[in-house]
């Protein structure tokens, strides 16, 4: 059953966990994240003809959405609806759509606890490109170039463009791109590993300037249309009436998934997971964060799970103080196997646990996950945090099925010695995690309900209510 964990400021997501607030035109939506990645398959993928390409599509259009959520954060939205980040067809969206984004719901790929920057194209041509030749800050191991058979069963989909060397040299210029007066030919410079130009050199009557080959193709794209150098596997040659013509294969950047290649592989009857493990090696799919590297460290009552274990170990000394206070307290035998996981970073406990910023931890059971380390000590947050987790763990540990979690979280506030002048109480209040106030609120009346009840009955008797059940009056 959810209940409430310890509260703790934090930046906020900018929408609620499950959603993402998307700018579509005019509009800014909060989305279900299911119905985004169902738009996004609309907009991204209306050439599939395989369902296990399209669900190995929905996966990497969900990853990718998470990846980027907060991209947009200044205007007041995640991400926006163009191919800037990823292009919706909210009309598009079909029952069949619909049912295969069901099928993978909440499936992320993961690398070392975050979501990964799944990128994709329509076509790689044959072989897939590495993501650093493309963004130098994105050279991860699982966007390597690599050969795509898969991208060629059907044909190689070349493509051939042609156009005045002035009338491309005045489309770069309104990009404000350099080029050298009366451009009259275009040769590579310099190619990837996969064979793409890298570096183009422009040369005219005032000598040469280089470009970037990326620089150069979305320059073209975005001023005379994205059907002209449709990708950076090509050849240019020069013709006597000063026309530049390009002759290449593929369509798009051609790192990470090649929808072409995943469309095909699915018609072959891989399934998806095997599709987005050739197209992404080395990251893991699941719900919840995966991927890091857990060092285990064990205390007395307590073990603790945590990426960087000598940082950490402060919260295993805090826990095992705060089990045997608790225990002393209380006078009861402190539960077996208490597990506590902290987690490196804000991001990954985010995705991990799904809790906004403002929940400083979550437990379910006898396992506490951590916020990290770091963040609840500049706070000054770490030794209550850690306390009102196991107090909750004790409280469960005693609990009846069926209590109402007003009384389970009332009794953790009352041996918190907690006290609100706060009337009302509603278990939908405190389970809800999108309105940081209104949990407060739910949290502050529960914990005067139960010391009011203590006040009438004694903390002996109400205590005992965990065990037998509140009385019928």
């Amino acid at each position: 059953m959810k209940r409430l964990s310890a509260i703790l400021f934090c930046a906020p997501l900018v929408a609620a966990p499950g959603t993402l607030k998307v700018r579509v035109h005019a509009q800014i939506l909060e989305m279900p994240l299911e119905k985004y990645v169902a738009a996004v398959l609309a907009g991204e993928s209306s050439s599939f003809r395989s369902d296990e390409g399209l669900k190995a599509m929905a996966v990497a259009a969900r990853t990718y959405g998470l990846h980027w959520r907060g991209r947009h954060a200044k205007e007041g939205f995640d991400v926006c609806s163009t191919t800037h980040c990823q292009h919706l067809e909210l009309d598009g969206v079909t029952a069949r759509l619909e049912s295969l984004v069901e099928q993978t719901a909440g499936e992320v790929l993961w690398y070392e606890g975050k979501p990964v920057f799944a990128c994709y194209s329509r076509n790689c041509g044959g072989v897939t490109e590495d993501a650093a030749a493309v963004w130098s800050d994105a050279g991860v191991p699982f966007l390597r170039s690599h050969p795509d058979p898969y991208c060629i069963r059907q044909g190689s989909a070349a493509w051939e463009w042609s156009a005045p060397a002035n009338e491309i040299a005045a489309a770069l210029r309104r990009m404000q791109l350099q080029t050298p007066a009366d451009m009259e030919r275009i040769t590579i410079a310099q190619r990837t590993a996969s064979g793409r130009a890298r570096v183009l050199m422009l040369a005219g009557d005032d000598g040469t300037t280089p470009l970037a080959a990326s620089s150069f193709r979305f320059a073209l794209g975005r001023t005379l249309g994205w059907a002209t150098v449709r990708s950076d596997r090509f050849e240019v040659t020069t013709a006597g009436d000063g026309r530049l013509t390009f002759h290449g294969t593929g369509e798009g950047h051609g790192v990470g998934m090649c929808q072409r290649g995943a469309d095909q592989m699915g018609r072959e009857g891989i399934a998806y997971r095997d599709i987005l493990a050739f197209y992404y090696p080395g990251t893991v799919m699941g719900i919840t964060a995966q991927g890091l590297a857990w060092a285990r460290l064990s205390g007395e009552t307590v073990a603790m799970s945590s990426t960087q274990p000598e940082q950490d170990r402060v919260a295993l000394a805090v826990a095992e103080r705060q089990v045997k206070a608790i225990s002393r307290e209380t006078s009861w035998e402190p539960p077996a196997t208490i597990e506590l996981r902290v987690y490196p970073d804000l991001e990954t406990f985010r995705n991990a646990t799904g809790e906004p910023g403002w929940v400083a931890a979550h437990t379910a059971g006898r396992r506490i996950e951590l916020q990290p380390v770091g963040v609840l000590r500049s706070k000054g947050a770490l030794e209550a945090t850690i306390r009102h987790e196991l107090l909750h763990v004790f409280v469960e540990a005693q609990a009846r099925p069926g209590l109402p979690v007003w009384f389970r979280e009332g009794v953790v506030g009352y041996l918190e010695r907690s006290h609100s002048d706060a009337a009302g109480t509603s278990d939908t209040d405190m389970r809800q995690t999108a309105d940081e106030g209104r949990a407060r609120r739910a949290y502050a009346a529960a914990v005067q309900r139960v010391s009011d009840l203590v006040r009438r009955n004694g903390a002996a008797v109400v205590l005992t209510w965990l065990n037998t059940g509140l009385p019928g009056n």
